[in-house]
């Protein structure tokens, strides 16, 4: 065979290992770059405290609302006591400045009365003064029992605006008191800490006598209800996978068969660095020192899993889709 029958035939061959490659890659999309993932529900506190008890175990599978941990709510039921007892004072007070209000303003009536009886009195002295049956005298006493009842009758009103103000600065106090005792009775109800979603307790590392910090973290369960599988494609592949299309997926955890699947989303970025913010997914584009295209993150959920089919959040997969 000559060294050009040669050449001719390598070339051949290669052309036809690249269509055979395209043509399959066309029609079968697969990737062993995927995992099994689930949402991690960090459970915090939302009150800081020593933790008295500690209801569930590592591993234990829990529901929504099942209790989680205890918080010694001794400290918050005193405080809830002294917002209640300042609650009652403030009550109490308002009390009496409600009396001390309708009080002056029983006395802003007395005093307006008074007013003008002295107001109609000096009426009456200054038409007898015209007929010579009062005297001078007579007209300027009620002058000045007139000036000195409009004066006791202003102090009077004066009294009513500070008994008012005091009243609305009270009324005011009051409603703080209220707040703050609505803010006992919440941080109280904080103490007993629940699942807030379903799902399976993990690594939980809490003994009674711990102390539990607000927003801090103490409980991880991996959430029953999200499961899925993030399988990293080539960019290539995505212009031919559609919301809703098919998939299959291999589990390493359980091998030796093949799930159906959907997909159920298809990433729109990743990030080109790994240092860079983690709004982004990150995707190593390189494996065993080989530079590899840039993948992007697909979403695939199994459809009517068996029901004894147990996930690992971590665990390997792969995935076949036929676009």
């Amino acid at each position: 065979m000559t060294r050009r029958k040669r050449v001719l035939l390598v070339a051949g061959g290669l052309l036809a290992a690249v269509s055979f490659y395209e043509g399959l890659t066309s029609i079968v999309a697969y990737t062993n770059d995927a995992y099994v993932r689930s949402d991690l529900v960090a459970v915090a506190p939302q009150v800081t405290g020593q933790i008295i008890a500690v209801h569930v175990a590592d591993n234990q599978q829990v529901l929504r609302g099942d209790r989680l941990i205890s918080i010694d709510p001794v400290p918050f039921q005193l405080v809830l006591i002294e917002r209640q007892a300042e609650i009652d004072r403030a009550e109490a007070q308002l009390a009496v400045d409600r009396d001390d209000l309708n009080a002056a303003q029983d006395a802003y009536n007395g005093a307006t009365a008074n007013a003008n009886f002295a107001r109609e009195t000096l009426q009456r002295t200054a038409s007898l003064t015209r007929t010579s049956d009062a005297t001078q005298a007579q007209l300027d006493q009620a002058n000045d029992a007139l000036a000195r009842a409009e004066t006791v009758a202003a102090a009077r009103q004066a009294d009513i605006a500070r008994a008012s103000a005091l009243l609305s600065v009270h009324e005011a106090a009051l409603a703080m008191v209220r707040a703050a005792l609505a803010t006992a009775q919440w941080e109280l109800a904080r103490t007993e800490i629940v699942a807030p979603v379903d799902g399976t307790i993990n690594n939980l590392n809490l003994q009674p006598g711990d102390m539990a910090r607000a927003s801090q973290a103490l409980v991880g369960i991996v959430d029953t209800n999200a499961w899925r599988i993030i399988a990293n494609y080539k960019q290539s592949y995505l212009p031919l996978f559609r919301i809703g299309g098919t998939a299959w997926v291999w589990l390493d955890s359980h091998p030796w068969h093949f799930y159906r699947a959907r997909i159920a989303g298809i990433a729109r970025g990743i990030s080109r660095s790994e240092n860079e913010a983690a709004l982004l997914p990150y995707v190593a584009p390189t494996t065993d020192w080989i530079r590899l295209q840039h993948r992007f993150p697909v979403t695939i959920t199994l459809v009517d899993p068996p029901p004894d089919l147990t996930l690992y959040m971590g665990a390997d997969a792969r995935t076949v889709i036929f676009p």
